[in-house]
């Protein structure tokens, strides 16, 4: 076993050190074919696939479709299957039945941009400056799909072989930023078609270029909705006010309740499944190299808050979050008024660990706010329970221990840490359904904007992940498939 020390995670690649592929080969050919990986992923981001968006509807269909094409030009056998008004994309290469399966997952479809914020080009109108490709889901998530099916086709020619080194599947769903609605139903009805020994997940992130990192764990998530209801209209402030319920003080109110002064979440029993972190996962946190002017400038946050008596790091992936993403009362924009709203609403967004469940929290959230409301006013409260997502740990063992492998291989490290993922995702639902472990293997990172404007993913980082999966599927068809599960 090699032994190393530092890096992102100072940990010791595990297992043993040995590199099937030749690296150089698997690095020169992504090096020669990074031209057609950025005109790839220039054409696939022209597509405006957004999410949720009844005007672009057939625009996810296209981009399922270009998608499906791309994978049969990589060797694989592809398919599109409707998920509502979306799409998603399956392609598999079947080898051997008795090699391992291996199911990638990621999504093809995209956040709403606003033009009006972005700099350095249009959102669907991509470009490549100084190193990196800018356009809505060149990184979240069509740069990692496409890093998946050039990792494919490195793996292939790196190693001289006319067919993967274990059964590939590659899910890749048009819903994603929507919360998956038709996800469960559709692995349901195909769990045999989608069976495998353990799950790649790929929408996520990585550390930083330069110090890659595992990651092992992602937190859940849970969404609400809120609005409180007062006069039954808005109301000249001057002739009711002071007597007049105001819900804009009403919400102001609650929110700031819900978090006490240390950054503790005050939902009772809210913490009641909030398990310590055990001894080897502290030590893998702590062994992160974390350094808070980098980190504000990389996200551009400005400062670091949170819950008093955690560092940053376990307050990103191992303690539970809650955050207001919207709000919104009165003349907010144009010419005001002068009036009392009618109404107010925010949106909350709660992050979970493991232990905790979405119904749970749920449950937990509507008590809070139905004794923190007074009687003079009323309220809705709307917990999307369906989409919530539980939190995932990857299990320790063999295929963990190829992915660290892997990834270390791919990026020329010669050892590679573990850290987490602050976001969420169905890592939970596809291995509770497909009744095998998740790996999560991303190109993203924090300063890529996801979500933003000037969304951008880096070359460096797309070809080092490609490199990674290169590696990862000669790593995995190693191993006997019960050493996966």
């Amino acid at each position: 076993m090699t032994s190393a020390k530092g890096g992102a995670g100072g940990a010791a690649v595990r297992g043993e050190a040995r590199d099937p592929l030749d690296a150089d080969a698997v690095t020169s050919f992504l090096e020669e074919s990074t031209r057609r990986i950025v005109e790839g992923l220039c054409e696939w981001v022209r597509i405006p696939s957004v999410a949720g968006d009844p005007e672009r509807t057939s625009d996810v269909l296209r981009s399922a479709r270009w998608l499906a094409q791309d994978m049969r030009d990589a060797g694989l056998k592809a398919t599109v299957y409707q998920t509502g008004d979306a799409a998603a994309v399956y392609g598999e290469w079947l080898v051997d039945p008795g090699l391992p399966t291996v199911l990638v997952y990621s999504h093809h479809d995209v956040r709403h941009a606003k033009p009006e914020e972005w700099r350095a080009t249009p959102p669907f109108e991509p470009v490549l400056r100084d190193g990196r490709v800018y356009g809505r889901g060149a990184s979240d998530a069509k740069g990692q799909v496409l890093a998946h099916l050039w990792g494919l086709r490195a793996h292939l020619a790196a190693a001289g072989r006319d067919r993967p080194a274990v059964n590939l599947k590659l899910l890749v769903e048009g819903e994603e930023e929507t919360g998956s609605p038709h996800l469960k139903d559709l692995l349901e009805e195909r769990r045999e078609q989608f069976a495998c020994d353990v799950i790649v997940f790929s929408d996520t992130v990585q550390w930083t270029t330069d110090d890659p990192a595992v990651v092992t764990s992602m937190r859940g998530i849970v969404t609400a909705s809120l609005s409180i209801e007062g006069p039954a209209r808005d109301v000249h402030s001057g002739i009711v006010s002071g007597v007049a319920p105001n819900p804009a003080h009403v919400l102001a109110d609650l929110l700031s309740a819900l978090r006490d002064s240390g950054g503790r979440i005050t939902l009772p029993g809210f913490y009641d499944d909030v398990e310590p972190v055990d001894d080897e996962r502290a030590e893998e946190l702590d062994a992160v190299a974390f350094d808070e002017e980098s980190w504000t400038t990389r996200t551009e946050t400005r400062s670091i808050t949170g819950e008093s008596g955690y560092d940053p790091k376990e307050r990103l992936w191992v303690r539970p979050s809650l955050e207001v993403l919207t709000l919104l009362a009165g003349d907010p924009e144009g010419i005001p008024r002068a009036v009392i709203p009618s109404v107010a609403k925010a949106t909350l967004n709660i992050r979970t660990v493991p232990n905790q469940r979405v119904e749970v929290v749920a449950d937990q959230l509507r008590d809070f706010v139905a004794r923190a409301i007074p009687d003079s006013v009323e309220y809705s409260l709307q917990v999307d329970v369906e989409i919530g997502q539980d939190p995932y740990i990857t299990p320790r063992g063999p295929a963990l221990d190829a992915m660290t492998r892997a990834i270390a291989a791919g990026f020329g490290r010669a050892d590679i840490g573990r850290v987490g993922n602050a976001g969420g995702g169905p890592a939970d639902l596809l291995s509770r359904v497909l009744d095998a472990p998740v790996l999560f293997l991303g190109t993203g990172l924090p300063e890529d904007h996801w979500h933003s404007s000037d969304e951008s993913v880096s070359l460096r980082m797309l070809l080092g992940g490609a490199a990674s999966i290169a590696h990862l599927w000669t790593g995995l068809g190693d191993l006997p498939k019960e050493a996966l599960s």
